[in-house]
């Protein structure tokens, strides 16, 4: 018989994080710092809002592009929030969620050989969308010195004559990097002088802890040259609802509907109804929300701190990215002994790039209170291997 699998698919790893979810699901006990899940329930208003849509019927597909409520709503969050105007009809694209925009914009731009720059650790989707799309992704390595920020030398370095995009994935998963708007006008400078475009990845944008998220579409000449990604999964709480959307040049944006067209057909309807709730009437649930995170991130940055842990103080999403170099052994080896003898599952640095080696990623996407009982577990892990290298 034909080998009826494609080379291309067989060739991209899996995710990384999924092996250790999948463990910790089976075993009793077990506390998962793994998930970039928010613990909250979505907020009853939302949730509301979605079950109405269904008591009224509203089950049928809207239009490709979304409900244009949402879009209008899309359109005024980004206004209020950044400063950005955007065609609600031929600017605005509604999809399954952020992975799902993500995927349509590089197929949307790409041609084969095309380089696309990835600037890791960074989320899991970007590479292998890339290699889906025929792109060629060029990892730019990005360094614990520099709070894992991109810098403009680092971004010249890795510009070839093929290059045509660069991911910025700010505020960072994993690491919980941002950029600042004095380092984002650096990455601006480069950008429009080699004429790259830019998909800006600002899923985490509402979860930023040291003033107001700086978006690269905000700069003069970039919001020609620049598709916005962003959701509702980690601000509003709603990652089981599946909605995310992109803004952008409408000619990108057009050709971005017309994959979704024939892949999805339409984003969820409850979901955009919800969405729409969320969006008018949900700034309060998202500070609510901001503020929880917050008083975690600095629980955790000191706990590590008195662990003498070296762990640099991250300002967005819901991660901290400690470095665990001093025990001499690998990410894996790390997560896996953390797991088997604490009961603790966090998810290897490498899973998200090969330069994540010798780092995990925490989420405190979790209480307090579970947040409290695994450190407790990690510090007794860690003098365990500290009293081990010195016998």
């Amino acid at each position: 018989m034909r080998n009826p699998l494609s080379d291309k698919v067989i060739s991209i790893e899996p995710s990384g994080i999924r092996k250790f979810f999948d463990i910790v699901s089976e075993m009793k006990d077990a506390i998962s710092l793994g998930v970039g899940e928010p613990d909250f329930d979505t907020p009853w208003h939302i949730r509301d809002e979605g079950i109405y849509s269904l008591e009224k019927g509203r089950t049928f597909y809207t239009s490709n592009a979304g409900l244009k409520e949402l879009k209008v709503e899309i359109c005024k969050y980004l206004k209020r929030r950044v400063g950005l105007d955007y065609d609600y009809n031929l600017e605005t694209l509604v999809t399954v969620g952020g992975s799902e925009a993500i995927d349509l914009a590089l197929r949307a731009m790409i041609n084969p050989g095309d380089e696309v720059l990835i600037p890791q650790p960074s989320y899991v989707s970007y590479l292998p969308c890339t290699v889906l799309a025929d792109g060629v992704p060029v990892v730019i390595e990005l360094k614990a010195e520099n709070q894992f920020k991109l810098t403009r030398q680092e971004l010249l370095d890795g510009i070839t004559p093929k290059t045509k995009i660069l991911i910025l994935p700010f505020p960072n998963n994993p690491t919980g990097a941002i950029m600042t708007r004095e380092e984002l006008k650096e990455i601006v400078e480069v950008v429009i002088e080699k004429d790259i475009f830019v998909i800006t990845d600002e899923i985490y944008s509402e979860l930023s802890y040291s003033g107001n998220h700086v978006s690269i579409a905000e700069f003069p000449g970039m919001k020609e040259r620049t598709i916005l990604i962003n959701g509702f999964s980690k601000a509003y709480a709603m990652t089981g609802w599946r909605l995310g959307y992109a803004v952008g040049p409408k000619e990108i944006i057009e050709q971005m509907i017309k994959i979704h067209q024939f892949a999805i057909m339409c984003a969820p309807t409850t979901s955009q109804y919800a969405a729409v709730e969320a969006l008018k009437n949900g700034d309060e649930d998202v500070a609510a929300m901001r503020e929880a995170y917050d008083q975690r991130r600095r629980f955790l940055v000191n706990a590590f701190k008195e662990m003498k842990l070296e762990c640099f103080e991250p300002f967005g999403a819901f991660y901290v990215f400690p470095c665990i170099r001093e025990f001499g052994m690998t990410s894996d080896e790390f997560a896996t002994r953390l797991l088997k003898e604490e009961k603790v599952a966090v998810v290897p640095g490498t899973a998200f790039g090969s330069c994540g080696e010798g780092f995990l990623r925490i989420s405190y996407a979790y209480s307090l209170e579970n947040l409290k009982l695994a450190l407790e577990r990690i510090n007794r892990f860690v003098e365990r291997l500290r009293a081990e290298k010195c016998n």
